[in-house]
């Protein structure tokens, strides 16, 4: 995976756990603030750490608009996107390239 790649993303606590969508052009970094709680807010305090999905962008504008749809949609077919690519909900921070 290059760097500064706009991308998609979305975490979990655990399985069916809480879940958390978030956008960026970094995604090893980003995910590297979650896991170790730099960023003060919903993913620290809720413990949502696990990358269980992402999808890549040519432009930081698709992303963020897949985002805000994203974050709109109905639990169940966030998980449905999740199971899709993911089914056991293996945590994808180390095949990211970090």
């Amino acid at each position: 995976m290059r760097e500064r790649q706009p991308c998609v993303y979305l975490l979990a606590s655990q399985r069916n756990g809480t879940l958390y969508a978030g956008v960026t052009s970094d995604l090893p970094a980003r995910i590297w603030q979650h896991r170790n709680n730099v960023v003060e807010g919903f993913t620290r305090q809720h413990h949502v750490h696990d990358l269980v999905w992402f999808e890549l962008h040519e432009t930081m504008e698709s992303a963020i608009t897949r985002e805000k749809a994203i974050k709109a949609w109905k639990r169940v077919w966030k998980i449905e996107l999740i199971e899709k690519s993911n089914p056991y909900w293996r945590d994808l921070y180390a095949e990211i390239g970090v």
